[in-house]
């Protein structure tokens, strides 16, 4: 397959690298013919730097390498996106992506709360708050279930009622309940996105 891929001028293709679990977009590199075939045979994510004329695996000083999960290419044959699990950070200042500053628009009504929001639940059960609600959640198994059960019914009821601004607001609680069970129980998402990868046949 890398043979059909469309390299410019320079030898280099852009490389766009997501989430496996969330698809926030982490960053986004160049590569060459050989920093791709190092990715099919290592699993893990290698780019030319343009700067340093030099092949270069991400994390190889800092240890946030990025483990593949697959990569695709789009409809041209000049781009590849490559979903991974990230360790550490991706961005080289130490932030989780290397796209944070927003110059136009608002990124409130987007899925970019989603990771930020998971972040937040892994962070409150490595290092628990006294006054965290989240912490106080994950620390209580029962009280974590019955208010998901609380949630959902919540919810039901807010579907019924057909007030658009209460059905937001319950289906936020159930998600955000929900992701912290998913923390709870050290289920990984993808394994739920295998069995809906089953179920969509």
């Amino acid at each position: 397959m890398i043979s059909k891929l469309k390299f410019d001028e320079n030898g280099l293709i852009p490389v766009i690298v997501q989430d496996a679990e969330t698809n926030e977009v982490l960053m986004m590199a160049y590569a060459n013919e050989e920093a791709c075939q190092k990715m099919i045979e290592t699993g893990r994510t290698h780019f030319y730097s343009r700067s340093r004329k030099k092949l270069w695996m991400k994390g190889e000083t800092s240890g946030n390498v990025q483990d593949i999960v697959s990569i695709q290419t789009d409809c041209d044959l000049d781009t590849l996106l490559v979903r991974v699990h990230q360790t550490g950070n991706a961005c080289h200042l130490n932030r989780p992506s290397c796209f944070k500053e927003v110059i136009y628009g608002d990124t409130r009504s987007t899925a970019a709360i989603i990771p930020e929001l998971r972040r937040v639940i892994r962070d409150r059960k490595i290092n628990p708050k006294e006054e965290s609600y989240t912490s106080k959640l994950l620390k209580d198994e029962d009280k974590l279930l019955k208010k998901i059960v609380e949630e959902a019914t919540e919810l039901i009821l807010a579907a019924k009622s057909g007030d658009p601004k209460q059905e937001a607001w319950e289906t936020a609680d159930l998600i955000y309940h929900f992701m912290v069970l998913l923390e709870k129980m050290n289920l990984p998402i993808t394994e739920v996105y295998r069995v809906l990868s089953e179920r969509r046949k």
